[in-house]
């Protein structure tokens, strides 16, 4: 292409035009960059514990820089970290897993899209409870797979009903995808609700990817329970998804990992192996290191999250421009709009999500996530991963903003 042939010339395939960039992200940036520019911003919108790393995981990562732990390592991660992540699974959720059975990637996202390209043939199925986080979608669609989305009710705490997954199967259902405890509701689903959603699945002959990135942040005596965990059944019917990315606020570390069949865990280290080759050395030492290190780092954290949790709640309950589903794990707030709905905030028409969180970032310098990333345009995303402090601030800024609309 030469200098002056326009960009419109440009082909880019149907696979990279159908990508939907990510509003999580998005907001983030967008917030940032204000904060950059001199605005002062209180961001709900990311999801990121803003705890630091425990020392555990960075004195681990330091020891590899020193030893020279700097080159490759195999491509599903290096013997002592999947032992460790086996233990994990055995210790924490009753799953007993070898080291070959496991794959650690560059983040559970990562471990996510493994899984749906070595399971997910074009024009498959895929069901995904809504709302949903905003991947799950656009990586099924960029292995040629299908969405199908089944709603769920912020009435019921937005956990699934296995009657409305009967309603979405068809002969070309693949696989169903569960994140539990949720981003965005902060559902957690009861062992009661899993025992029903593995007889669909094994009725139906699928498998399940089973997100649980969460699972530690869980609150008011909820408890998370890995669907693998019911039988040996849907134990070789699943793909277990997880990494210590927000359990040990280790996100830019991006190291996840997932445990599946043999056969699945191999196809998945041999396609991570063209792809991006092995995580990174040094963060799969520090990884290590977490895993093995003092639990006592992650459990304060979890307590100072419920303490957040608890305020964020509270306030948001109390303003009748929202309607508040208490969630039971994760770090989000996900209510829907209430009487707001066809007012003026900060001088913008209210319709949905999207048109509140424009406003409250342009009026009241705060940044939320619209729900329509969700699956759900009347709602809205809080994240209570950010201080205390800014959690007073930015609520107060919300309550003057919603009071003042016309």
């Amino acid at each position: 292409m030469t200098e002056t042939q326009p960009a419109t010339s440009i082909r880019l395939t149907r696979r990279a035009r159908g990508i939907q960039p990510s509003a999580t992200l998005a907001v983030d940036a967008r917030a940032k960059a204000l904060a950059a520019a001199g605005k002062d911003v209180v961001n709900f919108g990311v999801g990121e514990p803003d705890f630091p790393t425990p020392p555990a995981a960075t004195q681990a990562a330091l020891e590899a820089i020193r030893d020279g732990f700097t080159k490759y390592t195999p491509a599903a991660g290096i013997g002592a970290l999947r032992q460790a992540v086996a233990d994990k699974l055995l210790r924490d959720n009753g799953l007993e897993y070898t080291p070959e059975e496991i794959v650690v990637s560059a983040g559970a996202k990562q471990s996510l899209y493994n899984a749906f390209q070595v399971l997910c043939e074009e024009g498959d199925e895929v069901l995904i409870p809504s709302p949903y986080w905003v991947t799950y979608p656009e990586q099924v669609r960029l292995c040629g797979g299908v969405p199908v989305f089944v709603e769920t009710d912020e009435r019921a705490g937005y956990r699934l009903d296995a009657a409305a997954l009967e309603a979405k199967v068809t002969p070309r259902t693949r696989l169903l995808v569960l994140n539990s405890p949720s981003n965005p509701t902060g559902a957690v689903y009861p062992r009661e609700t899993l025992e029903a959603v593995a007889e669909f699945v094994l009725r139906h002959d699928l498998w399940l990817i089973s997100d649980e990135v969460y699972e530690k942040l869980v609150y008011h005596g909820a408890r998370h329970v890995s669907p693998a965990s019911l039988s040996p059944e849907l134990k070789g019917r699943t793909v277990v998804v997880n990494g210590v990315s927000k359990a040990y606020a280790m996100t830019g570390w991006r190291i996840g990992f997932a445990a599946a069949p043999l056969p699945v865990a191999g196809a998945m280290a041999d396609l991570q192996g063209h792809v991006t080759s092995n995580p990174n050395s040094i963060a799969q030492k520090a990884a290590l290191g977490a895993l093995r290190g003092d639990a006592g780092a992650a459990a304060a954290m979890v307590a100072e999250f419920e303490r957040r949790r608890d305020y964020m709640v509270g306030r948001l309950k109390a303003m009748p421009a929202f309607r508040t589903p208490e969630p039971e794990g994760a770090f989000y707030v996900f209510p829907t709009l209430g009487d707001i709905v066809g007012r003026e905030v900060g001088g913008r028409l209210i319709r949905d999500g999207g048109d509140l969180a424009l406003a409250l970032l342009e009026s009241a310098g705060v940044a939320v996530v619209p729900g329509a990333a969700f699956g759900r345009p009347d709602a809205v995303r809080f994240s209570y991963a950010t201080s205390m402090d800014n959690i007073v601030k930015g609520l107060d800024r919300v309550e003057r903003a919603l009071a003042a609309a016309r």
